[in-house]
């Protein structure tokens, strides 16, 4: 399931990131790797602020939708 329909608090590990090659590039250099563990801490609209590898970093729902956890 995508990353905008996880419930705030729950630890989840990330699958796969899609998207087109820039897209993937991008959300790797956030942090957003399959393996990790993710945390969503707020999530308003479908835009998400996540706990990934001890940082906060927010992403708008249209990224979070590639995000399979």
């Amino acid at each position: 399931m995508p990353l905008t329909m996880a419930s705030i608090g729950e630890i989840n590990t990330i699958r796969r990131v899609g998207g087109n090659d820039e897209t993937k590039r991008f959300l790797e250099n956030l942090g957003f790797v399959a393996g990790t563990e993710v945390t969503v801490l707020s999530a308003i609209g479908g835009n998400v602020i996540v706990n990934i590898k001890d940082s906060r970093v927010a992403i708008n729902a249209d990224m979070a939708r590639h995000i399979m956890i």
